[in-house]
């Protein structure tokens, strides 16, 4: 024992994990186990059961065909790029002049009446002018550059919405079929149960079993009943639920997924975190927000600055007078007190946004880490349950129904190793969703597309 411990300790925790459970299979012999009858197992319900699966698979629309769908009529992706489209006509108001002001002028003398002294005085006169307001060189490029950032932003989080919509999409795709898979194990397992009621039954009737073991088989298949009847219920809400996304009428024909299957992931942790820092879409936002956040500072230094405006403005007199000609230069001094504060908002608004943005990346990461520890983990667990639990307990029913048939069982043995079966078959799905929806979950927070 030594020896092996000694041989072992070079390998990985995985590696040691996964060369434990291959050296258990091999040594219990899975060869005698599948030996057992198959044809005990058989009856019309469960291949009516299986057939209808079948053809539901037949008919089922892919996964890659719902996200193109999604991506053409989801309304928040609709709503999301239509706010991207607003944002892009910003930076142009932002970086052009202010309008124009001309002027209309009369200016009377001696009277209120319009057009008063007009003949008999040089001062009266109608005057028309035009003036223009000129801001600190660089500001309207910086006010531009702001605006720019928000379009930027705008475009960012569009991808977030999209992403988002794509991984509901994909998680409740996934429900959906594992719902669609644990059906098919609920009623193969209600005609079993079906069958060792009847057996059961016959052994009352001839006084080798007791009524509580009918009773038992009864109850058993009532739960089943129920739990089939949640299944349709959450079925409906799945269903709701991806109607929603392509925007399909809610009275539609249902949605069948496909048959759900597990994906290895390809990819090591620092290879999914690298690629979480480089390509995560809330990050990526984050990101925008803070350089719109820097060029919102460098614009509220530069208001300290003055802007200018220039006016020029015609006289026109009676014609035995001489017309008037004005030239006018304004420029306007900003207040320090309120330029000050907004210079220190927009500083402190940047380490606020820097502050985010690293706490938006750092949750992320940790979410990446947790989903690939689900990942690795569900898929050892697959494993086992596929070459290991789901064989044993299939074998041991396989026995226990044989053995009862012929006395040489008790019931309760018999009802154990069925409900061993139906856990797992049931335990062995809601691993399997758990396998897929964290690799939707990693798809969508290190922006990569799985196989």
């Amino acid at each position: 024992m030594r020896g092996i411990c000694f041989g072992v300790r070079v390998l990985t925790r995985r590696e040691e994990f996964r060369l434990i459970v291959f050296g258990f299979l091999t040594f219990i012999g899975w060869s005698r186990v599948f030996a057992a009858p198959q044809e005990l197992l058989k009856n019309p319900q469960s291949s009516q059961a299986s057939s209808e699966m079948q053809r539901e698979a037949a008919n089922s629309t892919p996964l890659n065909v719902l996200i193109d769908e999604a991506r053409k009529n989801d309304p928040a992706i609709h709503a999301a790029e239509s706010a991207a489209m607003a944002a892009t006509f910003g930076a142009s108001q932002m970086s052009t002049l202010p309008d124009p002001q001309f002027t209309l002028q009369q200016f009377s003398v001696g009277s209120p009446r319009p057009f008063a002294g007009y003949t008999n005085s040089d001062f009266a006169y109608i005057g028309l002018g035009v003036s223009q307001q000129f801001p600190y060189p660089g500001k309207l490029k910086l006010r531009g550059a702001v605006a720019d950032r928000d379009t930027e932003t705008a475009k960012a989080h569009l991808e977030v919405v999209l992403q988002d919509e794509i991984e509901t999409l994909k998680t409740t795709y996934f429900h959906l079929a594992y719902l669609q898979q644990t059906l098919g194990i609920l009623q193969q397992n209600a005609a079993l149960l079906q069958q060792i009621e009847q057996q059961a039954g016959a052994h009352y009737a001839t006084g080798e079993g007791n009524q509580r073991d009918v009773l038992k088989a009864q109850l058993e298949r009532t739960k089943i009943l129920r739990e089939i009847s949640m299944h349709h219920e959450l079925a409906g809400e799945d269903q709701a639920g991806l109607k929603r996304i392509l925007r399909r009428a809610q009275d539609s024909p249902d949605i069948v997924p496909g048959v759900l299957s597990a994906t290895f992931l390809r990819y090591t942790a620092s290879e999914l975190l690298d690629k979480a820092r480089g390509q995560n879409p809330n990050v990526h936002e984050d990101a925008a927000m803070v350089q719109r956040s820097q060029m919102a500072a460098e614009l509220a230094q530069k208001e300290f600055r003055p802007d200018f405006e220039l006016s020029y403005m015609y006289q026109n007199t009676d014609r035995k007078y001489r017309d008037y000609y004005m030239l006018s230069f304004s420029v306007n001094f900003p207040r320090r007190k309120p330029r000050r504060a907004a210079l220190a908002q927009a500083q402190v608004n940047v380490e606020r946004k820097e502050q985010e943005e690293d706490a938006q990346l750092q949750a992320v990461l940790a979410e990446v880490q947790k989903q690939y520890v689900i990942v690795k983990t569900s898929e050892e667990q697959l494993l086992i349950y596929r070459d290991g639990l789901i064989p044993q307990a299939q074998a041991a029913i396989q026995a226990g129904l044989a053995a009862y048939q012929s006395n040489r069982a008790d019931f309760e043995s018999l009802f154990s190793s069925y409900i061993d079966v139906l856990n797992l078959d049931l335990e062995y799905q809601q691993t399997l969703l758990a396998h897929e929806t964290a690799l939707a979950h990693i798809e969508r927070l290190a922006g990569v597309t799985l196989p």
